[in-house]
């Protein structure tokens, strides 16, 4: 038994030496394949020992198992040295796919971070407006902050500044309206209301943009869009009448914020100018905060006038807020302001529109419970159920938007 596995051990393959001369013969052995008698007589000749000694019994054992031994090692080598070459070809196959996680975490990080910039400006903008309740001053001091870090962004070169042709100035215009209204009545909102309920009734926004894209567009939204549209107005209908800070101008300014946010976003495909003019989003968003900010600031002036004096702070002061922690929050709550929109604008050139809209519902969710608990705003269970079939039903809309169609018969 001994001798049968030596001569298996023996007749282990190696690997074949180069032929120097490939035109001279061929080398006789590639291989060795001694035979068990041949070994023995080598073993007997060499050791001077009888077959039948015990010595040498002992002796041709050792030396079976250590030549046996030996070569199970070089064997196992030769395997493992197989394994890495072969997962090295394996692995230079794939080099396609570490991009697609790649993008996926940079994806997902977007996200994250457009959350928590949202959860920070809201949080952020209620505690200023509790103080300091001049809306129009407050958003007009957010788009002056996002109108100098575009500035800075631009003058960096880390964005290249896009040259605007009076084409372009004029399709931008009403666009640039509609996003200082939006933006204005959303803090007007914010500041009369709870932080929740504002964006409870923000969840009617796919309610506006069917009315405003058929009455605009002439586009007819199919049976699923529309069936997706009676739990939103159900479910904000509910969580109004049971919300314990309801309050009229609240409720209009969010509703008005709807219609004016949407309208932008409608009017935006309506007054598209070439394509080869076209602005991308990230500097179509920039352009759109500097004339904002243009636009709202002698308009903040002239209704709530010079509200930056001394005694207006420290009115502010004497309601919760020091001048110093009331800056600190204005500046956090406007750059959080530009960045969440910033953000959101970056993520739309990565995603498609229906993948973003669900996005935007996820984000509201987050939202409304994040500021629940961070304020400790007292929710009834029909409010809580209201508040949850608002946001399903926007879910079901953005499903139902990637619904097609069926092409009419000819």
């Amino acid at each position: 038994m001994q001798s049968n596995l030596f001569s298996l051990c023996l007749s282990t393959p190696f690997v074949k030496p180069p032929n120097p001369n490939p035109k001279g013969p061929k080398p006789k052995l590639s291989h060795l394949s001694h035979s068990s008698s041949s070994t023995q007589l080598n073993l007997n000749s060499t050791h001077g020992l009888s077959q039948q000694s015990p010595v040498y019994a002992f002796s041709s054992s050792c030396f079976n198992l250590r030549v046996c031994g030996s070569f199970f090692v070089s064997n196992q080598r030769n395997n493992s040295f197989k394994v890495r070459v072969a997962s090295v070809s394996e692995n230079t196959g794939d080099t396609v796919k570490p991009s697609g996680v790649i993008k996926t975490l940079q994806l997902g990080f977007m996200f994250g971070i457009w959350y928590i910039l949202n959860i920070c400006f809201n949080i952020y903008n209620k505690q200023v407006l509790k103080v300091y309740p001049f809306p129009a001053t407050v958003t007009a001091f957010q788009f002056g902050f996002g109108s100098l870090m575009v500035a800075l962004m631009w003058a960096s070169n880390s964005y290249i500044r896009p040259k605007i042709t009076p084409q372009q100035l004029a399709a931008i215009f009403p666009l640039a309206v509609a996003h200082t209204l939006g933006n204005l009545l959303t803090n007007i909102s914010l500041g009369k209301v709870a932080v929740s309920f504002t964006h409870t009734i923000k969840a009617m926004e796919p309610f506006f943009t069917v009315v405003l894209s058929a009455l605009i567009l002439a586009e007819r939204p199919t049976l699923w869009v529309v069936s997706s549209l009676v739990p939103i107005i159900g479910g904000v209908a509910l969580a109004s009448f049971t919300e314990v800070s309801f309050n009229w101008t609240g409720f209009y300014s969010a509703m008005a914020s709807n219609l004016t946010n949407q309208s932008r976003n409608v009017y935006s495909k309506k007054l598209m100018v070439k394509k080869e003019e076209s602005l991308d989003n990230i500097n179509l968003f920039s352009v759109l905060t500097i004339i904002s900010f243009i636009l709202l600031a002698p308009v903040a002036i002239f209704l709530e006038g010079a509200k930056f004096t001394p005694s207006y702070l420290q009115s502010a002061a004497n309601q919760g807020l020091n001048v110093r922690e009331l800056c600190v929050r204005s500046l956090l709550a406007g750059f959080c302001f530009h960045g969440y929109q910033q953000v959101s604008f970056m993520i739309l050139d990565m995603v498609s529109p229906i993948t973003h809209a669900v996005g935007n519902c996820v984000k509201r969710v987050v939202l409304i419970v994040s500021s629940i608990i961070f304020f400790q705003t007292p929710v009834s269970p029909i409010n809580s159920l209201g508040t949850a079939l608002a946001l399903a039903g926007v879910l079901l809309y953005s499903r139902a938007k990637r619904i097609k169609p069926k092409p009419k018969a000819a």
